[in-house]
């Protein structure tokens, strides 16, 4: 359920355990996941305190890097999260918005699969997954 196409090549502006929308969908909230597809996820009141600190540390390290401060991690430190989960998030953001920019600068399309699957459709699975 990746998106690689995105506006400006900033990956999806949350993360929360991998961008919302992703486990948002295969847990059922697909208000939550077009909410972050469509970057108006600050607008829903039901976002956990984890996800809201989690939506704004990758919308402001995708957008603004070299703005970030240590006050910027301080909520997913108050949530419990420890250097290595913080790297771990960083390490997230970094990859999607690399991969996205990486899908741009060589003008990758999407598989239609990809969007089907994006859209609601049925979810991708591995080629050697069964039914």
């Amino acid at each position: 359920r990746l998106r690689l196409r995105q506006r400006h090549g900033q990956a999806l502006a949350a993360h929360p355990g991998i961008a919302p929308s992703f486990r948002a969908h295969e847990d059922g909230d697909d208000a939550l996941a077009a909410a972050i597809r469509e970057r108006r996820w600050r607008k829903l009141d039901h976002l956990s305190p984890r996800q809201r600190a989690l939506c704004e540390l990758a919308e402001k390290l995708s957008a603004t890097p070299t703005q970030m401060t240590a006050d910027d991690w301080q909520p997913l430190r108050d949530l419990g999260f420890d250097d290595q989960a913080c790297l771990e998030v960083g390490h997230v953001v970094g990859l999607f918005n690399y991969f996205t920019r990486l899908a741009d600068g060589f003008g990758l399309q999407v598989a239609p699969e990809l969007l089907e699957a994006v859209g609601g459709g049925p979810a991708l699975r591995r080629r050697d997954q069964k039914d």
